[in-house]
């Protein structure tokens, strides 16, 4: 480790003397907002960033470990949704004066739980629609809006969201998906930072599968 001090995913700032990047899981207040350790966002409020998340609904906003989150990202939850199986799409329950009440959940078109995976990097100004699974590993380009599902360690950019290109052969990405590294111990994850950041990739496929058989 680089000085003396244990990456503690309990700080809201992360780099001494700049405010611009917090930790998200301390900051958090909502429970239904689950957000892993040392997931990072390029802003001081990330929850400002999350729309439309109504306590009458009950979704959720899970996102996992080690995620990089760009600034501008919005993550607009089921309660954007409008009812689509009627004459009008106006929700004249949410407004003042109108002689409706709210509808029941099971007619609007809810999506359910919106659900990030573990080191994904969601780049600059992206929209995560309503009740979309982001894999784990996966790079989400910026200004993209994703509005379906993308598979773990996929590269996906656009409007709406495309698969631009898979990160690694089936090979290795099922090896990461076994070794799940973020869930390991801080001193393991140090220890693995060579192998993780190398660009070698057929030596880093062969190192995972002697730690796979290891365990």
């Amino acid at each position: 480790m680089n000085g003396t001090k244990r990456p503690d995913p309990t700080v809201v700032h992360p780099i001494p003397g700049y405010d611009g990047e917090i930790y998200v899981k301390p900051t958090l207040t909502n429970p239904n907002i689950i957000v892993g350790e040392f997931t990072y966002m390029a802003d001081t409020d990330f929850e400002r960033h999350v729309t439309h998340h109504y306590d009458f609904i009950g979704d959720k906003l899970i996102i996992g470990k080690f995620c990089q989150i760009a600034s501008g990202v919005e993550f607009v939850m089921n309660g954007a949704n409008h009812q689509m199986n009627a004459v009008t799409t106006f929700p004249f329950y949410t407004l003042e004066g109108w002689d409706m009440d709210p509808p029941p959940l099971f007619v609007l078109p809810l999506k359910g739980d919106t659900v990030i995976g573990n080191d994904v990097w969601i780049g600059q100004n992206a929209t995560i629609l309503p009740g979309v699974h982001i894999g784990d590993g996966a790079i989400i380009g910026a200004n993209s809006v994703v509005g379906s599902d993308v598979p773990p360690y996929t590269v996906a950019a656009g409007n709406p969201v495309r698969e631009i290109r898979r990160r690694f052969d089936d090979e290795l990405t099922a090896l990461l998906l076994a070794l799940r590294w973020w869930d390991k111990p801080v001193e393991e994850i140090n220890a693995l930072i060579p192998l993780l950041t190398c660009g070698d990739i057929a030596s880093v496929k062969q190192e995972i599968k002697k730690i796979l058989q290891k365990e």
